[in-house]
């Protein structure tokens, strides 16, 4: 069933030729004709001033004339093919030029119907709602990378550390809640008595000999 659908839909595609298309059709033959028509004239114009000069020769200046006169009158209407000529360019080109104008019209008919459907599907409260929407999404984001650079005060971290703590009571019970103490190196003490010596007296510091100034 589709391809027979669409067999008979290529005729109307291929047939489709509009009257502007036949009276531009119809120019073109007929301003080829009038040129065929001047260069037939032309021909004759050469032809018959050379059979005047030589009836001149023989002496014949009265078919001369008359032949030269024909000649004057086939000028004449060369002029005026000349001027048919121009006029048939003219409309040509005056009915090729209305059609792209026309064309160009039909295409900012569609432009414009199209403008208005997108219109239709998204009014302004619609893109004032987006332009809202996105604002605040990009002011949430600014101020997610201010925490993240650690750009917050004492009170921002004792509310982060309080939530973190209610979110672990309800969430891990058995965890112990509370801020951890930071966990501290213990060094050992320095040994008073000598290696090896269990009941040896403490080490006592050894006093430098004071130095007795000679008399």
């Amino acid at each position: 069933m589709g391809g027979l659908f669409s067999r008979k839909k290529q005729p109307e595609q291929q047939n489709k030729v509009t009257e502007q298309d036949k009276a531009i059709l119809s120019l073109k033959k007929q301003r080829d004709k009038l040129k065929q028509y001047q260069k037939k004239i032309t021909l004759n114009l050469e032809r018959e001033r050379q059979v005047a000069k030589d009836l001149l020769k023989e002496g014949k200046k009265d078919k001369a004339k008359l032949l030269l006169k024909k000649k004057r009158y086939q000028e004449s209407l060369l002029t005026k093919t000349d001027d048919q000529l121009d006029t048939l360019e003219k409309l040509v080109h005056e009915i090729e030029f209305a059609q792209v104008q026309s064309k160009v019209v039909e295409n900012l008919k569609q432009g414009n119907d199209c403008l208005t459907a997108l219109h239709k599907v998204m009014t302004l409260e619609d893109v004032e709602k987006i332009m809202e929407d996105t604002r605040e999404a990009v002011e949430y984001q600014q101020e997610i990378d201010s925490l993240i650079s650690g750009a917050f005060t004492q009170e921002d971290e004792e509310a982060i550390l309080a939530e973190l703590d209610e979110l672990t009571k309800v969430e891990l019970p058995s965890v112990p809640t509370g801020e951890l103490e930071p966990t501290k190196d213990v060094l050992p003490d320095v040994p008073l008595k000598e290696p090896g010596a269990d009941n040896a007296e403490p080490v006592k510091e050894k006093q430098k000999p004071i130095a007795v100034a000679a008399s």
